[in-house]
């Protein structure tokens, strides 16, 4: 079986590890942890990840967030990958920080790249991991909040909250995405 999982994110140094990267980030994480390195490829950073018998191809966009569709769509075909086993790893201003939510289908939530995935691919129904950054911004400043970096207070936590997300990713590929709700969506 092979999956597609795309971490949303911003390429250049100006964007990294900002909250808008979370997507970038997870990935990155779970590469480091595996000892893999990821390719500069067509739309993209890949890497393969395998576990239980499951490949999966990790994805980090180079078309920046707003044109994430570009690249979804075209790993997906490359790879010969279904849509029901694309998991797209997105910041959610609506969640509290560190609350981490995985949904089988849905809207984009007013979120650029989800829009795109959404536009590109013409559906809703794909798998999305949502990682809550909050909403403690004043208004008119929420660009500044989504690409600005972590609070020390929430810096302390997110390695804890990023290696939920790996459970999450591998239990998405290895039991499915009921199975992995159920178990971790309470969390």
């Amino acid at each position: 079986m092979k999956y597609l999982v795309t971490g949303l994110g911003n390429v250049g140094d100006e964007y990294h590890e900002t909250r808008h990267n979370i997507g970038f980030m997870i990935l990155d994480a779970l590469a480091g942890a595996s000892s893999l390195t990821f390719s500069d490829r067509r739309y993209g950073f890949t890497a393969e990840y395998r576990y239980k018998g499951r490949t999966f191809v990790l994805l980090k966009p180079n078309t920046y967030v707003n044109l994430s569709g570009k690249a979804v769509n075209y790993w997906l075909q490359k790879e010969s990958i279904p849509i029901e086993n694309l998991l797209v790893l997105a910041d959610d201003l609506a969640l509290p920080f560190g609350i981490i939510r995985l949904r089988p289908r849905g809207g984009d939530g007013g979120h650029n790249g989800l829009t795109s995935i959404i536009e590109m691919l013409g559906t809703q129904e794909f798998a999305r991991l949502r990682f809550g950054i909050g909403g403690n911004f004043s208004y008119g400043t929420q660009v500044d909040y989504v690409l600005g970096k972590w609070s020390t207070d929430e810096a302390a936590r997110l390695q804890e909250r990023i290696d939920v997300c790996h459970e999450i990713i591998r239990s998405f590929g290895a039991v499915g995405i009921d199975r992995t709700m159920n178990a971790f969506n309470n969390r």
